[in-house]
């Protein structure tokens, strides 16, 4: 394989790392950004990430190692990021090397919350990056199943269809595959949603609602879905395709899923606040409620189960009361 094209991973986190191994696979080299010195030493003595996902082995002369994010963007060609939306900014803001002729890759899956703006957006907006040059990695994948090399898919979406071809090589492997979409804005907005409705799923769950009252509620989120990403870009797209439905499914029921197992606390009555502090990964449907709840008092697309969300998590609404309200909405 042609290794000329020099790709590098922006974050620390578990799905950081599972996209690492995937590219250690057909790369000679990757470019990985971590803002830990302790991780990034860790990673060289013990050859594993130390806070996510240690099951996975690198060899650290295949990784090239930097909590500099501006050696690894000049580094770079193809850059990937993953760090949560919520701290997103602030690493970008550290940027001075020139993103012109860069391609991004947005693995993020939230709303950046000081500009209110998907991923794509606040790049092509704010750091003046051509939406030719902008694409998106989303699921439906859970690190965890990466880790344990068990069957995954992702999809790759780009205006330009050749960049997600020159990714897609050296993502893809025996147990990685890869679909193709020019739908930039719908994939993006897809994975944030989906994120809130899994919240909703824990929710219901800690609450002590079962498969069938689930059952309509992922149907009902999916049609939610659609409406949303229609006000907001509309085309022509298969909203049961899966980087859609698919991406929502394993994110509200899979054990893996941050959002689902945070909104099962709220569920059983943690606070919002003690929620977080008991879990060490970052639930990013936390801030796209609010940031997607925003949005859509511009755009009024019908959304009952944002809005229910919205209400827990932002207003202090009891949950109970909420769900039961709910339900009435729901068919």
């Amino acid at each position: 394989m042609n290794n000329s094209i020099k790709i590098a991973v922006f974050g620390g986190g578990s799905w950081a790392t599972a996209i690492v191994k995937m590219l250690s696979e057909n790369l000679e080299e990757v470019g990985w950004y971590m803002r830990s010195t302790y991780a990034i030493e860790y990673i060289k003595r013990n050859k594993h990430n130390p806070n996510y996902i240690s099951s996975i082995e690198f060899n650290p002369k295949q990784l090239f190692l930097n909590d500099d994010i501006n050696e690894i963007v000049k580094y770079a060609d193809y850059l990937i990021f993953a760090i949560p939306s919520a701290f997103l900014k602030d690493e970008l803001d550290k940027i001075t090397e020139s993103l012109e002729g860069k391609v991004i890759f947005s693995a993020i899956k939230g709303i950046v919350p000081e500009s209110g703006m998907i991923v794509g957006d606040h790049f092509h907006k704010m750091l003046k990056v051509p939406f030719e040059n902008i694409g998106v990695i989303t699921g439906p994948c859970h690190a965890e199943e990466v880790a344990l090399e068990r069957l995954s898919y992702l999809t790759l979406a780009s205006l330009d269809e050749e960049k997600s071809e020159i990714l897609k090589k050296y993502l893809e492997s025996d147990y990685i595959k890869i679909k193709i979409t020019d739908d930039i804005f719908g994939t993006e907005y897809a994975a944030v949603l989906k994120n809130i409705y899994a919240i909703a799923a824990g929710i219901a769950h800690g609450l002590g609602y079962g498969d069938n009252f689930q059952s309509v509620l992922m149907s009902n989120s999916i049609r939610e879905m659609k409406r949303y990403i229609k006000k907001v870009h509309k085309m022509k797209r298969n909203i049961n395709d899966s980087a859609y439905l698919g991406d929502l499914l394993v994110t509200g029921y899979s054990i893996f899923s941050r959002n689902r197992m945070f909104g099962n606390m709220i569920g059983k009555g943690y606070t919002v606040k003690s929620a977080m502090m008991e879990m060490s990964m970052v639930a990013e449907g936390y801030y796209a409620a609010k940031c997607a709840f925003i949005i859509n008092e511009k755009n009024k697309a019908k959304t009952p189960i944002l809005d229910t969300i919205y209400r827990i998590l932002y207003e202090g609404k009891d949950p109970k009361n909420e769900f039961k309200e709910l339900t009435n909405l729901l068919d």
